[in-house]
């Protein structure tokens, strides 16, 4: 008993040491998000539970002001699909037609359109109205969680995905990939200072948005492999023989 259970604990940290430092971060941040949403879920929706979200509202009123107001609602731009929606076709048409990297440029809009679906269906399902007391206007449509937050973290988070495998200076590339984190998190902040989003439905938004970028890039990377190895060399070969008459 003692050996076998010996032996699968040297197999497990074998497999451990296999994963890189990316993979790790990548898992920890995996698994956080999955513990994160499922807390928030039980939190909100089993016990009913709101005085973190109203605690927030109430230690940012102090910091209420016009200029903030103009600062958040720029911000929030950023993170509505008036700007998501041309942001992620200039992606497509730079890997269509400039870059030329035909993989990137299926899974833009792959990603984005598979976001915006499971936004739909969470929102959906869940149900939660928005706070009644919008800073400025009034939001329309469903609370939980944060599309802003889940769209953000996977247009702005696929950014940073190619932005890591494909920038080789390693100052721009994390000036880059810092500056996109941050502005991810302001976008979520930004929804919280309106007043339009509780701080839950932006936590759960991040954490949902991740684990759906982490999913679809590992789904796409496989289709990815397979095309590669099954799917191009057949159509290379088809064009190549000639047909026989």
């Amino acid at each position: 008993m003692v050996r076998v259970v010996r032996e699968r604990v040297s197999k497990f940290w074998a497999a451990l040491a296999l994963l890189s430092v990316e993979m790790l971060v990548v898992l920890v941040v995996f698994v956080g998000s999955l513990i994160a949403f499922l807390l928030i879920i039980r939190r909100i929706f089993k016990f009913g539970n709101e005085k973190l979200d109203f605690r927030v509202f109430d230690a940012l009123q102090p910091y209420v002001t016009p200029t903030n107001n103009k600062i958040m609602l720029a911000i929030t731009f950023l993170g509505r699909h008036e700007f998501l929606i041309p942001a992620n076709l200039m992606l497509i048409a730079y890997f269509l037609f400039i870059r030329k990297h035909r993989w990137y440029s299926i899974k833009v809009p792959a990603i984005a359109l598979s976001s915006l679906a499971l936004m739909f269906v969470l929102k959906n399902l869940f149900g939660r109205h928005r706070p009644l007391i919008p800073l400025l206007e009034e939001a329309r449509g469903l609370s939980f969680p944060s599309g802003h937050a889940l769209m953000s973290v996977t247009f702005y988070g696929l950014l940073i995905y190619i932005t890591w495998h494909s920038i080789t200076d390693k100052r721009l590339k994390w000036a880059l990939i810092i500056s996109l984190l941050i502005l991810i998190q302001l976008i979520g902040f930004s929804r919280i200072y309106l007043r339009v989003h509780y701080t839950t439905d932006v936590i759960a938004g991040f954490a949902t948005g991740f684990l759906w970028l982490v999913i679809s890039l590992w789904v796409l990377k496989q289709f990815e492999k397979y095309s590669k190895r099954k799917i191009i060399p057949v159509m290379e070969e088809s064009a190549v023989t000639p047909r026989k008459l």
